[in-house]
């Protein structure tokens, strides 16, 4: 198949914007709680649809009392948390436009993006942004007001502060800026994290994230019922995928909450008990590997690998016709046994994921929805306001990235090219014309990804069009298939695959530094790190083993021959990943220069 489509269950209308949602919300279900935050002594407490919007319409006084005009631009530099999502509604109801910055931007990257939207208005969440921010002010002269959500005292944190600034703003001005924006107005610039190059700022509109989030709930919609699901949120809000969870959650509408430091992430999911999570596979992969590297320590490896066999197997029998009563019995004791564990893991009550960024593969999404937690994959860019594919709850195809969203269009080019058209597609990159034509060819996207539809529209991606390695003999690589599958392993953190113009195939790798002590201690050479162990005959026998699985997907001509383990991380800090965990390949074959001829040496 070369094109598939489904019609739009969600239509906005030419004035509507992002602000209608929570009106709407406090006008019909006003004790509803759509927000939970955590209170002074750690506890969640819910914020109903009116406390929420009385909230953020203060925050937007202050804004307009600061001099903010519709479609002015302001930055929001801070960690995944309450005051993020409260200050992106503000912004929204005073009429500007919102710059996200990563918390982990580094100066010059702030100042890139600051002064190339013409932000005139900034909030940071810490002392060290607000640092930051001020010593790129010089070169960012449209920047007026800095505010900081945590100040010194709760009076001077920007939500306190921007809520006093605006006491005298009136009702008429406030309506006056909330309803400048329509469908077609800017929401937010979202500069692409930037594999190569500067980042671009993606136009996305208020009409895009409504046409987007809309859809996405209604197919969705057994997963989004009010009152009764919820969401916890710990993607960076400055990514695109983050953004659709927010406004989602507003559009079901649903209790969502946020959750700013991963490594708490089990007491969080713990107490907030969300019913719908939302995460990238290597969050997925952590689990799995937590578990059983906890499972091995406690002596009960070979009972896990049996649930995990017996889950795998459980799930491939749903689809071709359902599992046997033998099966039946051995899921049901390894859910007493394993599986209810893990669900707690997740917090207890959640029964599904939605997973982007990369493939999850076919053998983890097995796993997760034999034991009872069906992770159900999505494909989409930031220039299409996150998804434009997920797996439907009903009918998900493990290893595809699922149907279009409802009002998207997926075409196949002639040269495998997956193009995308629908209200969600962004409407250029902020001041690059250039850039827009290229991605943009008339109501076509070019997403720079290959793939390719089933008979039933299901899509699969099969590598980025960029990144294709040419080798010597002439055979056409796509590396993410087999860079997935080798970093699916425990003991690797990152694979990146190399041999364009070269004889062969062959791999840099770097160790998950978690599970490489584990290894170590297993293996009876406690703690020595991945500098020490790089040539370790034992350690590179595990990660050929990881190799070797990658090697079983592919053919021969595409397999990896070679492989260097190399003694530290691909990190956003080293320069190799980007804030959204993308390599960078430019950069690692730079750096890795010499790393990647001595694969080839004679």
């Amino acid at each position: 198949m070369r094109e598939f489509a489904l019609p739009a269950l969600y239509e906005v209308p030419a004035d509507a914007n992002l602000t209608d949602l929570i009106r709407t919300n406090a006008a019909r279900t006003p004790e509803l709680a759509v927000v939970a935050r955590k209170n002074a002594s750690g506890d969640w407490e819910d914020v109903s649809a009116a406390d929420f919007l009385a909230e953020v319409e203060a925050a937007a006084r202050g804004l307009i009392a600061a001099g903010l005009r519709p479609g002015d631009r302001v930055g929001l530099m801070s960690r995944t948390r309450y005051e993020w999502t409260l200050l992106d509604f503000a912004i929204w109801t005073a009429g500007g436009v919102t710059v996200p910055v990563y918390e982990t931007s580094s100066p010059e990257q702030i100042q890139w993006i600051l002064s190339d939207s013409g932000t005139v208005a900034c909030v940071v969440e810490t002392a060290e942004h607000a640092a930051a921010v001020e010593s790129v002010r010089g070169r960012v002269p449209q920047l007026r007001d800095v505010w900081r959500i945590d100040a010194e005292g709760d009076e001077d944190g920007a939500v306190a502060a921007l809520t006093a600034a605006g006491a005298e703003v009136s009702d008429e001005t406030l309506e006056k800026h909330r309803s400048a924006a329509g469908a077609d107005s800017p929401a937010t610039l979202v500069y692409t994290s930037g594999t190569t190059g500067r980042p671009k700022g993606c136009v996305i509109t208020h009409g895009g994230f409504l046409a987007e989030c809309g859809n996405a709930v209604e197919q969705l919609r057994p997963l989004f019922r009010p009152g009764d699901s919820s969401i916890l949120l710990f993607l960076p809000l400055a990514h695109v995928f983050g953004r659709l969870v927010e406004i989602a959650a507003m559009v079901a509408p649903m209790k969502l909450g946020h959750a700013p430091d991963v490594k708490n992430l089990t007491a969080d999911l713990a107490g907030f008990k969300p019913t719908l999570l939302l995460g990238v596979p290597r969050v997925f992969e952590k689990v799995y590997n937590s578990a059983r590297a906890k499972a091995q320590s406690d002596g009960k490896g070979k009972i896990f690998d049996k649930a995990a066999h017996t889950a795998i197997a459980y799930s491939r029998a749903l689809d071709t016709g359902g599992p046997a009563f033998g099966l039946r019995l051995r899921h049901a004791l390894f859910d007493k046994l394993v599986y209810a564990k893990l669900r707690a893991v997740l917090g207890g009550r959640a029964t599904h994921a939605i997973s982007g960024g990369a493939p999850l593969g076919e053998r983890l999404g097995h796993f997760y929805r034999g034991i009872g937690f069906t992770v159900l994959e999505g494909y989409g860019l930031t220039e299409t306001a996150a998804a434009i594919t997920v797996n439907p709850v009903q009918r998900p195809k493990i290893g595809t990235v699922g149907q279009p969203l409802p009002g998207c269009t997926i075409r196949i080019a002639d040269d495998g090219e997956v193009l995308v058209r629908g209200g969600n597609v962004f409407t250029g990159y902020w001041g690059d014309e250039d850039a827009t034509a290229a991605s943009l060819d008339g109501e076509w996207l070019h997403t720079g990804d290959l793939g390719s539809l089933d008979g039933d529209g299901y899509l699969s991606i099969t590598g980025r069009k960029k990144e294709i390695i040419v080798t010597a003999a002439g055979k056409n690589v796509a590396p993410a298939v087999i860079e997935d599958r080798i970093r699916a392993h425990a003991l690797v953190a990152e694979c990146m695959v190399v041999g364009d113009a070269r004889p062969f195939v062959a791999a840099l790798v770097t160790l998950d530094e978690e599970f490489l002590a584990k290894w170590a201690q297993d293996s009876g050479k406690p703690g020595r790190t991945a500098a020490e162990l790089v040539d370790d005959a034992e350690l590179r026998a595990a990660v050929q083993l990881a190799v070797d699985d990658g090697n079983a997907q592919v053919s021969r001509a595409e397999s990896v021959r070679k492989f260097r383990i190399l003694p530290g991380q691909f990190t956003e800090e080293s320069g190799h990943l980007t804030p959204s965990l993308k390599l960078k390949r430019g950069a690692v074959a730079k750096d890795f220069a010499a790393e990647i001829e001595a694969l080839y040496e004679r």
